[in-house]
């Protein structure tokens, strides 16, 4: 069965800037996903347990869908175990 689909999901396509990073802060094991854009901050919540990188693929699906670009295109660069990550957009 698939996941449903995230409702009044943000337009984040003006950061999809190749080589722009884009700070998020995760929190994982949430009762639903969102992601939420408070003043300069992205909030993403997942589903998803922080174990074998499934929360940080979560992460890059909703961060991508977001922006409206693959999720292959975003690489984690920073915070692969933290809360606070960075991602850069490289088409």
């Amino acid at each position: 069965m698939a996941k449903p689909k995230l409702r009044d999901m943000p337009d984040l396509s003006g950061l999809a800037i190749p080589g722009a990073a884009i700070a998020v802060r995760v929190t994982p094991k949430a009762a639903k996903d969102s992601i939420v854009v408070d003043i300069g901050a992205i909030r993403i919540t997942v589903t998803a347990a922080p174990e074998n990188g499934k929360a940080n693929d979560a992460v890059r699906k909703i961060l991508a869908a977001a922006l409206g670009v693959a999720p292959s295109a975003l690489i984690l660069k920073q915070g692969q175990a933290a809360r606070d990550k960075v991602f850069v957009y490289a088409p």
